[in-house]
């Protein structure tokens, strides 16, 4: 069975250590901040300049002054603080943040990401991305498997503009846990019920399979 965004988070963040600064991208990235485990300390970071953000609020409890990069309302964790996008940037830049978790349209088989434009569609432009990838040493990428037409998008080289080379270190789709090894994909863990045939079906990438895969655990 393939995973729900939701449960891409709650695998995702299993990678997620005690002491980690972590800065959290748009989409699915933002719900890994809900599975965080309650006996670690982890500090968020969103570039439009909040560290310390907490779960999504409930409904009814939102307050729209509070919001992360992606413009949803947030929830603020005791002792978080408040900067500007310069300071902001300067602990991505420095490389003060720990783990970077993207969306992605595309990743390829050498750590190539796509992730912020499709040729013809308007975008207002790559936003942190860039900064992101390019100063990240720990990116894990949170993705669908396949597009809408069922097409792979774990793949040998990417075909949309590219966000960053080189630089993305593991992928967690709803498929499976893949990491990037020696200009190949490495399958590390499969999604529950879904076979290995099937992940390498999905995936248009050089794919290492050794041994017997286990399923995902939350």
């Amino acid at each position: 069975m393939a995973l729900s965004k939701e449960q891409i988070a709650q695998r995702i963040a299993k990678e997620v250590k005690d002491g980690y600064y972590v800065n959290l991208g748009i989409g699915i990235p933002t719900l890994v901040a809900n599975f965080v485990r309650d006996d670690i300390e982890v500090e968020f970071q969103s570039e439009n300049g909040i560290l310390g953000m907490g779960p999504f609020p409930f409904e009814g409890e939102e307050d729209a002054d509070l919001i992360n990069a992606g413009k949803q309302t947030i929830t603020a964790m005791k002792g978080a603080s408040f900067f500007d996008s310069a300071k902001s940037f300067s602990m991505i830049r420095g490389q003060h943040v720990d783990l970077t978790i993207l969306g992605a349209m595309e990743v390829a088989q050498n750590g190539d990401i796509a992730n912020w434009k499709i040729p013809g569609k308007m975008v207002k432009g790559m936003g942190g991305a860039m900064d992101l990838v390019a100063s990240a040493e720990n990116i894990i990428v949170a993705m669908m498997h396949t597009n809408r037409a069922g097409e792979s998008k774990i793949l040998k080289q990417c075909s949309l503009p590219l966000t960053g080379v080189n630089c993305v270190k593991k992928v967690v789709t709803n498929l499976a846990v893949l990491e990037i090894e020696d200009g190949k994909f490495r399958l590390l863990e499969r999604a529950p019920g879904v076979s290995v045939e099937e992940i390498d079906a999905a995936t248009e990438g050089n794919l290492i399979i050794d041994g017997d895969i286990p399923e995902m655990t939350f």
